[in-house]
């Protein structure tokens, strides 16, 4: 789950299911164990919607490690910080170990998932048209509007101001 609409989906289906005292989150759902819910059924409803049950305590983990990205960049808005020690803090591991188990599962690293996300958050910006590219290249800790427009389009295969005259943007939990 990425966003806001995942959380209220995924509730959805639980109480479709009969589980309603769920507790939803980014990437995680916790339910008592003393709820009487048929997890076959459950699974099928979430694979519906898009979503799977994650029981692998690697996935589990990679899953929360999007969801501190995520959260990061597309809620909270904070500037200035490293990811690595940002993650190492938040999961209390060593990056290492994270970054390793991270690009074994999803086949790309915690950085190339990181820049994906923080270009997303600046087509958002830049679609809203309230900020120019300095301020959304500060806001999303660029060392500069240079490198955040090369990352732009290496990423995208066009510049930020490109961009303002084409319109591609992704939904959140395709990345």
């Amino acid at each position: 789950m990425v966003c806001d609409r995942c959380i209220k989906t995924v509730k959805e289906v639980f109480n479709q299911h009969g589980v309603d005292n769920a507790i939803v989150s980014l990437g995680l759902v916790i339910i008592n164990d003393d709820t009487n819910v048929n997890m076959e059924s459950l699974r099928t409803g979430l694979i519906k919607e898009g979503f799977e049950i994650v029981v692998d305590q690697d996935q589990k983990l990679v899953n929360q490690i999007k969801s501190i990205i995520v959260d990061a960049i597309h809620h909270q808005n904070q500037k200035s910080f490293k990811m690595s020690d940002y993650l190492a803090s938040k999961l209390n591991r060593s990056y290492s170990n994270l970054s390793h188990l991270f690009s074994q599962i999803e086949q790309k690293t915690i950085e190339q998932f990181t820049i994906e996300h923080k270009i997303e958050k600046a087509k958002e910006l830049l679609t809203y048209g309230e900020m120019t590219i300095s301020e959304i290249s500060y806001l999303l800790d660029y060392s500069s509007p240079q490198h955040f427009a090369r990352q732009f389009k290496k990423t995208t295969g066009i510049t930020p101001t490109e961009y303002l005259k084409d319109t591609r943007r992704k939904k959140l939990d395709t990345i």
